[in-house]
């Protein structure tokens, strides 16, 4: 006996198995062109045509339509193809999900710290009622026990009521410094496109998983900006030096003004720090070794932040034994971390630290 499957058509089966392969290679392509569109898909054109993902059934024309039909990619006024706001966050979720796809999903807006207290997650653990709490955490079976362990008799008194605990919150205030120096792109190695979807990354998490968290980008080279989280996919190294101490002096300014409790620095580098902004406004530059007075003011900056209570979270894109050496100095006087790692492992470190337990201290 044979069966047949009216509603399954293996060829467009095979089809969306192929766009979906194709919009994968695409958002990478999107990283390593800084967001530009048309040139993704000048490459995705070669690339697609050299390993069979394009042929006479599915064209690149095809699959543009297809990115334009989705709202993926939009039209400026010159004509020329750039993502819509739909794209922006799709390119996010895609390198969450690229990076972090291990993860499921749970309450939104909270983050969990290992102690009990005022919150909405209810545990499983009671205590005696206190004046102030909730009538709906009273917990009327562990309440009549009390009554009856205390008198044998179902009469209830303020003393035997009790309650749920509930698993403490709290939010964060977090701001995420990406170096954009000339390092990042120096001698042919690519660093600047994986740092660039650790960030993409951790902006999607904070904003799907942590809603009420607060959230500030800033790049630094020469000097030190914030930029809309909308400009990350757009995110490119540029000839500049690395003024680490302009960076770190924005961060905890935004940091400043924030109500939350927990704050912290989030901060991606290869680089030394080789410039510094003086009081003139002038920029002193020095990329020859590690000059002592561009390290010593930026350690300054680092126990800035310690005596504010804001920790500074450090990952280095690179092993190289002088800038190690400056890290794990840097991180002592912050109290903070310090992850060096390769860079095809830079975005799982991200993830977990941040999940895990923001405030938590390890030092290099």
């Amino acid at each position: 006996m044979q069966w047949r499957y009216s509603q399954f058509d293996p060829e467009l089966e095979g089809l969306a198995e192929r766009l979906k392969h194709l919009n994968q290679v695409f958002r990478e392509l999107l990283l390593h062109t800084d967001g530009d569109v048309e040139r993704a898909l000048q490459i995705l054109a070669q690339v697609g045509k050299r390993y069979g993902l394009l042929d006479e059934k599915l064209t690149i024309e095809q699959f543009r339509r297809w990115l334009e039909q989705r709202q993926t990619i939009t039209r400026d006024r010159s004509g020329r193809a750039r993502l819509s706001k739909r794209g922006e966050q799709e390119l996010r979720a895609g390198a969450l999900e690229q990076l972090f796809g291990g993860l499921t999903a749970d309450v939104r807006g909270e983050h969990r710290v290992p102690a009990s207290g005022a919150g909405l997650e209810r545990l499983s653990e009671t205590r005696a009622w206190q004046f102030g709490d909730a009538l709906h955490l009273v917990d009327a079976q562990e309440s009549l026990k009390a009554a009856l362990s205390r008198s044998g008799e179902l009469e209830l008194t303020e003393d035997d009521l009790r309650v749920h605990e509930t698993e403490h919150l709290s939010s964060c205030a977090t701001v995420l410094l990406i170096d954009v120096s000339h390092s990042m792109v120096l001698y042919g190695e690519d660093r600047i496109t994986p740092a660039k979807r650790v960030a993409l990354s951790l902006v999607e998490l904070i904003q799907k998983r942590y809603p009420k968290d607060a959230l500030h980008v800033v790049q630094f080279g020469d000097e030190a900006r914030e930029i809309p989280i909308d400009e990350l996919p757009y995110l490119s190294a540029g000839p500049f030096h690395t003024n680490t101490k302009a960076g770190l002096e924005l961060a905890r300014e935004l940091l400043r003004r924030k109500a939350q409790t927990n704050r912290q620095i989030v901060m991606l580098t290869d680089g030394k720090p080789s410039a510094l902004t003086e009081r003139d406004g002038t920029i002193y530059k020095n990329p020859f070794g590690l000059d002592r007075r561009i390290v010593n003011k930026t350690l300054e900056e680092a126990d800035h932040c310690r005596r504010l209570g804001i920790p500074i979270t450090t990952f280095m894109l690179t092993t190289d034994p002088t800038l190690v050496e400056f890290v794990e100095t840097f991180t002592e006087v912050n109290h903070g971390r310090a992850y060096y790692s390769q860079l095809d492992e830079l975005g799982s470190y991200v993830l977990v630290d941040y999940v895990r337990n923001k405030r938590r201290v390890v030092r290099g």
